[in-house]
């Protein structure tokens, strides 16, 4: 994806040519498809004010994910899963800084907003905390459904922004995103395993 600065007295927009009189007139034009796509017109677009307001939802999520994670490596049993979360725990924070880099990368401000659906699973995890044993392997269980139900909001959500970044030419913004994609898939990949593997048998054992 091609970026370069015009200097042109006239453009082609989707409605004919539009001359400026003043010679020192500049704007950023991005080359997509043998079309020249202008940068404040794109930052103006529906899919562009979506595309950030999603990026400041993630990044609301990703904040209170890692204070969600430290609860639940406390409440966790087996030394196993306490060292996935933390291991995530330390990843996730990875995460905020690479969204704060996509931030920059398409001239926005990195800000935070109101993730209900974060809220809700967080809500979720304490709740679970409460009502399961401490020391249980059905505990154990539990936790690692509500951190794949965070997993799997976050795969879609990467996934979807990675998708949305390549469609307006946002290259480097796109291999960000798509890296913490992978990060989350592994992650809930692990997840998987360890559940399959002798936790969800443990826990059937208990009364």
């Amino acid at each position: 994806m091609a970026t370069k600065t015009s200097d042109s007295k006239s453009r082609t927009t989707g409605i004919g040519t539009v001359s400026t009189s003043n010679s020192a007139f500049t704007e950023k034009t991005t080359t997509k498809d043998n079309a020249k796509v202008y940068e404040n017109e794109m930052k103006n677009s529906l899919l562009h004010k979506f595309f950030v307001s999603a990026l400041k939802d993630i990044y609301y999520a990703e904040n209170a994910i890692i204070d969600a994670l430290k609860k639940i490596q406390d409440a966790a049993t087996t030394d196993e899963l306490k060292e996935v979360f933390e291991d995530h725990q330390l990843q996730t924070k990875k995460h905020v800084s690479r969204l704060e880099k996509v931030f920059k990368l398409i001239d926005e401000t990195p800000e935070k907003k109101e993730c209900k659906a974060i809220k809700g699973i967080i809500e979720e995890v304490e709740e679970i905390i409460k009502s399961t044993e401490e020391g249980s392997m059905t505990r154990d269980a539990a936790l690692i459904i509500t951190a794949q139900k965070v997993e799997h909001y976050e795969i879609a959500t990467y996934g979807g922004l990675a998708q949305l970044a390549i469609t307006m030419g946002h290259d480097k913004a796109a291999d960000l995103l798509e890296k913490t994609l992978q990060e989350e898939e592994d992650t809930d990949y692990e997840l998987t395993e360890i559940a399959e593997t002798y936790i969800n048998f443990d826990a059937e054992q208990e009364d």
